[in-house]
């Protein structure tokens, strides 16, 4: 039989739901805007001539940062009530199943395909092990910490007796040092998350061109498709 010949076999499994996909696509916008205003908070431009007055380039700087904070943070709040109002598919990164002995050994061999070591993916419905893992400690908790460290320091500007300063200000300051050092470890924590998204661009994409199954149109669709022989496996 020739290759034209063979036999096609196609499988589609609908996975991401509507509010997540459109969660999905927002809160990339807000941490694109986030990592960029945060990025010329950090290293300023250079001054602009004129009065300031006039240009306020760095008070617009600073807005549109805030509102992509509030942004994500409104869109994390609703990510978490979603957790639990969703699908399985949507609890998977919140709540990883690290008691089970299969997915360690599940999660070793993604490792290993990462790696070119293996020449077969296993397929899943879902998220691999790893990418679960993944996106539990360089997404979720990081954007807990950027959340709570970002208010911490927006409550510094809007003074005591503002809720920001009184739930979060009062105390992760003084946690962390002084507020230089919130600022540094808020900082550091927009490259972790970038890193993060490139890792996951990249992945994403390798994943689509290698494995068989779709991931970056899943994102548009809901619908993961898995081409070849093999049924996709359920949540870990």
């Amino acid at each position: 039989m020739s290759a034209s010949q063979t036999p096609h076999s196609e499988e589609a499994v609908y996975v991401y739901e509507a509010p997540l996909r459109l969660w999905h696509w927002v809160n990339a916008f807000a941490i694109l805007m986030l990592a960029g205003t945060g990025y010329l908070i950090g290293s300023p431009p250079p001054a602009v001539g004129g009065e300031a007055s006039s240009s306020f380039l760095f008070g617009w700087i600073r807005y549109l940062h805030f509102v992509a904070g509030y942004v994500l943070i409104v869109g994390f709040a609703f990510r978490i009530y979603w957790v639990f109002a969703g699908n399985e598919h949507s609890r998977q990164i919140f709540l990883p199943p690290v008691w089970k002995g299969r997915f360690w050994k599940e999660l070793w061999h993604e490792v290993l395909w990462y790696a070119m070591l293996v020449s077969e993916p296993m397929k899943y419905s879902g998220h691999n092990p790893l990418a679960t893992l993944a996106m539990h400690f360089l997404f979720v908790w990081f954007t807990i910490f950027m959340i709570v460290t970002g208010l911490a320091l927006y409550g510094e500007g809007a003074g005591m007796g503002s809720w920001q300063y009184d739930l979060f200000s009062s105390w992760v300051i003084p946690l962390l040092g002084q507020s230089q050092d919130v600022h540094t470890w808020h900082h550091l924590g927009m490259w972790v998350i970038i890193c993060f998204v490139i890792i996951h661009i990249y992945a994403a994409v390798r994943e689509d061109i290698m494995s068989k199954q779709s991931i970056v149109s899943s994102m548009f669709s809901g619908w993961r498709t898995f081409r070849g022989n093999g049924a996709p496996r359920d949540s870990h």
